[in-house]
């Protein structure tokens, strides 16, 4: 029987990880990740559901003749965004399980 009652504090255990993680989920992705490129000429807003909110493009980087570095600073921009908010997310996961990682959790 004691063997049993293991099982069952496991299953508490879990449940209770799994409730405390889609607290945070929802929390993370209620927060803004904001990141610049280009010394802020270029600067990326997204949320912790990886989705782009904002982009501000300052008139100044806008040249037709150089369409690729603007293409740059606006791919950098939003790719640093995007790893803040991932980097956040698996730090705030790891305060629950310990640094363990687990499949399919960013």
């Amino acid at each position: 029987m004691k063997g049993l009652g293991n099982i069952t504090q496991l299953m508490k255990q879990a449940k209770d990880m799994q409730a405390r993680m889609a607290q945070i989920q929802e929390e993370l992705e209620k927060r803004q990740y904001e990141a610049s490129s280009g010394g802020g000429m270029v600067v990326a807003t997204v949320n912790g559901r990886q989705e782009l909110l904002a982009l501000r493009i300052e008139k100044e980087v806008v040249k037709p003749e150089d369409i690729g570095m603007l293409q740059d600073l606006i791919i950098s921009a939003v790719n640093q965004a995007l790893r803040n908010s991932r980097e956040s997310a698996m730090e705030e996961m790891s305060k629950i399980t310990g640094g363990m990682s687990l499949p399919g959790m960013f």
